[in-house]
């Protein structure tokens, strides 16, 4: 039986950029969560990305740090976020998204195999320290899960082989240089160059979210990568009044499908 892994890589195969969808844990009760995921699986989403909620996310804006606090504050944040991934899992792909502190608070190779065993197919540690890349590389491996990083658009060529080094599974290039959340224009002739460089220096497909704020730059980004995923426009729907949020998963998804086979305008 295809490991859950190989059913994502199918999945960033295929012409078509796909649309991801990013989720923070443990916002809402279990039963309210599982109903919002089935309802943004329903909405167009391809492939989903579960937030470990974490007390200093360095990368994220505002709003994904509201969310997290909320999470925290209600407590049960590992077997909440199991339980999330557990059930996206059984609807679409998943990816477990985390900082380095909570997976060495908990131990690399217990969360592993924690969120492997809940059906995850990866787990992109944004932050992963230079001195802990090998522990983590063998301790996803050994649960059978993808480790993609986050490659920073200013990683120049020389220190290009370092960034991606033992990644498995894809490799993330943030569309914006700034935190989750932003919302102005993005440089797409320095998103396009830089996909371009990263599928030079390896052959894993390339994902970016980051600044991805509006359908009409989902669609303008779409021909560059292998996936799309979007956060911000998802959690602050979410935070707010859910019902609107497939809604807007559903335009993301249309305008991804606009584009297939057309050329980025940069």
């Amino acid at each position: 039986m295809a490991t859950a892994a190989t059913h994502l890589h199918t999945l960033l195969i295929q012409p078509r950029c796909a649309l991801g969808v990013f989720v923070p844990a443990g916002v809402h009760q279990p039963d309210i969560q599982r109903r919002q995921l089935d309802h943004l699986a329903q909405a167009g989403t391809d492939l989903f990305e579960i937030g470990l909620p974490c007390a200093n996310p360095a990368l994220d804006g505002s709003l994904i740090r509201s969310a997290y606090h909320r999470a925290l504050v209600k407590g049960d944040v590992i077997d909440r976020a199991v339980g999330a991934v557990a059930h996206a899992a059984s609807l679409r792909p998943t990816v477990v998204m985390t900082y380095w502190e909570p997976v060495r608070r908990h131990g690399p190779e217990h969360l592993a195999r924690l969120f492997a065993d809940a059906g995850a197919a990866g787990m992109m540690v944004v932050d992963l320290p230079h001195d802990e890349t090998l522990r983590w590389h063998h301790a996803a491996h050994a649960a059978g899960l993808s480790a993609p990083h986050l490659v920073p658009r200013a990683t120049a060529d020389a220190g290009l082989r370092a960034a991606i080094e033992g990644a498995s599974g894809w490799l993330y290039a943030p569309a914006s240089t700034g935190h989750t959340g932003y919302r102005g224009p993005l440089d797409l002739s320095a998103l396009n160059a830089f996909a371009q460089r990263l599928r030079a220096a390896s052959p894993l497909p390339v994902v970016s979210g980051v600044g991805i704020s509006s359908p009409g730059l989902a669609a303008h980004v779409a021909p560059m990568v292998d996936a799309v995923v979007i956060g911000t426009p998802i959690v602050r729907a979410l935070l707010s009044d859910p019902a609107p949020a497939a809604a807007v998963t559903a335009s993301f998804a249309q305008a991804l499908r606009t584009r297939i086979g057309t050329a980025p305008d940069v």
